[in-house]
């Protein structure tokens, strides 16, 4: 069949097929074109991707990106995660991506663990490379119990608590908590901590601040405090730097310690009642009460940072030596001959320093000055109070150091000396006529033994101060509320021992007899015999069996804890001599070795390795040994923190 088309069918049908074959052609050519995909860029907190920046980005295909990731202070690029399979070099911060697909990456960021050490007012903190923490000093509220602690990457120290800021931003705490001040459990995002005297304070990545604690003067009040980038706590204010360097603070300012309005600093610092701020240009600033002179500052210069204690300022400098002004009545300003320091810590009346081969230095109430014996010779005697040390030289003179606030040290112009004992705040001396002197705290007249005559052995409690006299009896004078001092009907009395509110007496058939303040048990002694020497503490007091075995009572408390393990003497043979604290026990072997158990926080259990001692004595957190030679030895946080390597 023959199909005829019309002329102006035919010009229709050829203008069509024009059209669809150019529609095909344009669709083909526009398949052949170049190729683009997407590359999504991300990061973690603690950096940012500075090249080419973060978000979406479109690149045709075959096109080579380049990434580059910077972290940010206290923080460590990490990896690249994502389609990380396309990266060669997902540990560097700096790689290429070929686009031959769409892709997205997570630059992923850790904070830095920097060893630090911090300081609380009984206790030394110090940040380990690895992570984990160790802690010396009084731990009487568990605050040196972070033995367990792993990614810690800061830690900080109040007056009886330690913070510790771990790698996922959570936060953990041990210590008092009378306050809340360690109830950290529920903050997250934490960048930055710092601890006041009973309160707690967190940066978080935002720039925000949250604070948990005691907020009597206002010192948790940071809920406005905005695009900070580092927070100190004084006792009982808490001071912010801002990004732009200016400061604000809240909290306690009777002495102006939150006046900080006009500064622009680079980084701040908190004491007691002032506030403390490093300039760009390395001078600082300070503000507050200055009683002690611990506002002087403005002469310093090369300073990279600062730290304030009590009534104390410390400063690093460039060179990695340190400067300090304000009280230094414990020495805690005895900086001069520091060197490379790389961070310091104050706190109450002490001051910490990381050297920069990861050893510790200490000076002040941290550094225990109740242990600096290892230069006393000559020694016939020692005594042992809870936070000093007395020794008896040959010729009868009196050395002391340690704590001296109630002049509890002032024994140097004494004579004839031929025993000393140490209360909590006085030292007591039985000269060779067998008379008594005391210095120290009187106000319950425990040193009111100028009429003692006849004294052939003396001791001192914690307020009170007991004689045995040459013919048995024994007298007692100082704080008596407790019935420590009923003594007047003793006798046969061969050693006398003082607790803190109790006191005992061995009689000459080996039995015991004790008076005072008995909630631990310990003046139950009724069963003790065949007892040869005895000694006793707050709560506990010990025996020293004929055969060389030891006994012990006490420790019992109802309502809290007074048991450390300072009664686990059982096993104990040999032992010639015993010496206790509030919390630990030690023995003197017959060979000259020794022993000890206990609360060992600030290492003052640490005797295993002393030999030829001839007599002990112990302190709170510190043990005294005196060897054959007239030397002395000590254990406790001076010497553990002579051990610290932080790297």
């Amino acid at each position: 069949m023959k199909v005829i088309i019309s002329s102006k069918r035919y010009h229709y049908l050829v203008k069509f097929s024009i059209f669809l074959i150019t529609v095909v052609l344009i669709a083909g050519m526009a398949g052949c074109g170049p190729v683009q995909y997407t590359l999504s860029i991300s990061s973690t907190q603690g950096g940012t991707v500075t090249t080419p920046g973060e978000g979406t980005f479109t690149y045709y295909e075959g096109a080579v990106v380049n990434l580059t990731a910077e972290a940010k202070e206290d923080y460590h690029f990490v990896e690249w995660t994502g389609d990380a399979d396309t990266i060669d070099g997902v540990n560097d911060a700096t790689i290429n991506i070929m686009m031959d697909d769409s892709y997205s990456v997570t630059a992923n960021f850790g904070f830095n663990i920097t060893p630090m050490v911090a300081a609380g007012r009984q206790h030394t903190v110090g940040l380990k490379a690895n992570g984990t923490v160790v802690a010396t000093g009084s731990s009487h509220y568990g605050q040196c119990n972070v033995g367990g602690w792993t990614g810690i990457v800061r830690v900080t120290a109040g007056w009886y608590h330690t913070v510790g800021l771990k790698s996922d931003g959570t936060v953990v705490a041990v210590g008092d908590n009378d306050e809340g001040q360690s109830d950290v459990g529920t903050l997250t995002g934490i960048v930055r901590v710092a601890a006041g005297q009973q309160h707690t304070v967190g940066l978080k990545f935002d720039g925000t601040v949250v604070a948990v604690g005691d907020n009597y003067y206002g010192q948790c009040d940071v809920d406005n405090l905005t695009d900070i980038i580092q927070v100190a706590a004084g006792d009982l204010h808490t001071v912010g730097l801002k990004s732009n360097g200016t400061v604000v603070a809240v909290g306690l300012s009777d002495d102006g310690q939150c006046d900080v309005g006009g500064w622009n600093i680079t980084q701040v610092a908190a004491g007691r009642l002032h506030t403390v701020g490093v300039k760009s240009d390395g001078t600082v600033v300070a503000i507050g009460y200055n009683g002690d002179g611990q506002c002087n500052v403005s002469g310093w210069t090369d300073i990279i940072q600062v730290a304030a204690g009590r009534r104390h300022t410390v400063g690093v400098k460039s060179d990695g030596t340190v400067v300090a002004t304000g009280d230094n009545y414990y020495g805690q300003c005895d900086v001069d001959g520091w060197t490379d320091i790389i961070q310091i810590a104050a706190d109450y009346d002490n001051t910490v320093g990381l050297k920069s081969d990861g050893t510790v230095v200490a000076v002040g109430t941290s550094s225990f000055k109740q242990r600096d014996v290892g230069s006393w010779t000559d020694i016939t005697h020692i005594a042992a109070g809870p936070s000093h040390t007395v020794g008896v030289k040959s010729d009868g003179t009196v050395i002391a150091v340690g704590e001296n606030d109630e002049g509890q040290c002032e024994a140097s112009g004494w004579t004839n000396i031929t025993q000393t004992a140490a209360g909590e705040f006085h030292t007591v001396g039985l000269k060779d006529d067998g008379t008594v002197v005391a210095t120290g705290w009187c106000d319950f007249e425990g040193c009111n033994v100028g009429d003692w005559t006849d004294i052939i052995q003396v001791d001192a409690g914690a307020l009170h101060t007991v004689g045995l006299k040459s013919d048995g009896t024994v007298v007692a004078v100082g704080d008596c509320t407790n019935g420590e001092c009923d003594v007047s009907g003793w006798t046969s009395i061969i050693k006398v021992a003082a607790g803190d509110l109790h006191t005992v007496g061995l009689k000459s058939d080996g039995t015991v007899v004790a008076v005072g303040w008995n909630i631990s048990g310990q003046c139950d002694v009724g069963s003790l015999m065949d007892i040869i020497q005895i000694d006793a503490a707050e709560h506990h007091t010990v025996g020293v069996k004929s055969d060389g075995t030891v006994v012990a009572v006490g420790a019992q408390c109802s309502g809290w804890n007074c048991d450390w393990g300072q009664c686990n003497v059982g096993g104990w043979s040999n032992i010639t001599h015993v010496a206790v604290s509030d919390s630990h026990t030690v023995g003197l072997k017959s060979d000259g070795t020794m022993v000890a158990v206990g609360l060992n926080d600030g290492g003052q259990c640490n005797v295993g390795g002393w030999t030829n001692i001839t007599q002990v004595a112990a302190g709170w957190i510190h043990t005294v040994g005196l060897k054959s030679d007239g030397t002395v030895v000590a254990a406790g946080p001076i010497a553990e923190l002579a051990t610290w390597d932080l790297f």
